[in-house]
């Protein structure tokens, strides 16, 4: 699964990377993207413009709001038929900014580390959104991360991981209609291109979001 990511860049430079318009008053830099709170996206229906949504999808059938603590992730394996994810899969995909995600090694304690590209850039993970109506009618913007299996980079740390879109396959996410297409996107990042290691266990509460939670602990043998 992916439950924390990095997205600590300025808003130009996402500006820059994915072509589209950031309001700096909206966007702020966080070491710490966790579910719940409102993140940065670019959806297909309005892809000149990062917008923020809530992490956690809520389909918009459901009667319980509380659905999204269990939908942070949507597995490729069962994104096409899932009732969860099936109509946003068909109509609602998003892009989803970082420059970083954390996974938990698991251990006699569990471990974080950071994975990124070993350029340090910035990459767009695969996403879903959705719009969910309470019962007077107000909306809610939400979204999932979807993963996969874990690349050899990974294996070594977790079994699953966020999918990673190339460069090339990001605008073919955001707008391919054909469904046999888009699951061919839908595999682990190559691993030659990542990077891992350990941090401290900081990061386990959203209220550390500071560059100390992405230093690296490099005890012998837990740098990838």
């Amino acid at each position: 699964m992916c439950g924390r990511f990095q997205l600590s860049v300025t808003g130009k430079h996402i500006s820059e990377r994915f072509d589209v318009e950031v309001f700096d008053e909206m966007y702020s830099p966080s070491y710490n993207c966790t579910p719940s709170q409102k993140l940065a996206v670019i959806t297909n229906d309005t892809p000149a413009q990062l917008k923020f949504f809530k992490w956690g999808l809520i389909p918009f059938w459901s009667e319980n709001p509380k659905i999204a603590f269990r939908l942070i992730n949507a597995r490729a394996e069962s994104i096409k038929y899932k009732p969860s994810f099936e109509q946003a899969f068909l109509k609602r995909r998003c892009l989803i900014p970082a420059n970083g995600f954390y996974e938990w090694k698991k251990g006699k304690t569990k471990v974080p580390y950071r994975i990124f590209l070993r350029d340090e850039s910035l990459f767009a993970m695969a996403g879903l959104w959705e719009i969910w109506k309470n019962a007077d009618g107000t909306p809610t913007q939400t979204f999932t991360i979807v993963t996969t299996k874990a690349n050899e980079l990974m294996e070594h740390i977790h079994q699953r991981m966020p999918v990673i879109l190339s460069k090339k396959d990001e605008q073919t996410w955001l707008y391919e209609s054909n469904q046999k297409a888009l699951l061919t996107l839908l595999k682990p990042f190559d691993a030659s291109l990542m990077q891992a290691y350990p941090i401290s266990k900081k990061i386990n509460s959203p209220r550390n979001n500071s560059p100390d939670v992405i230093v690296p602990i490099l005890p012998e043998n837990t740098l990838f």
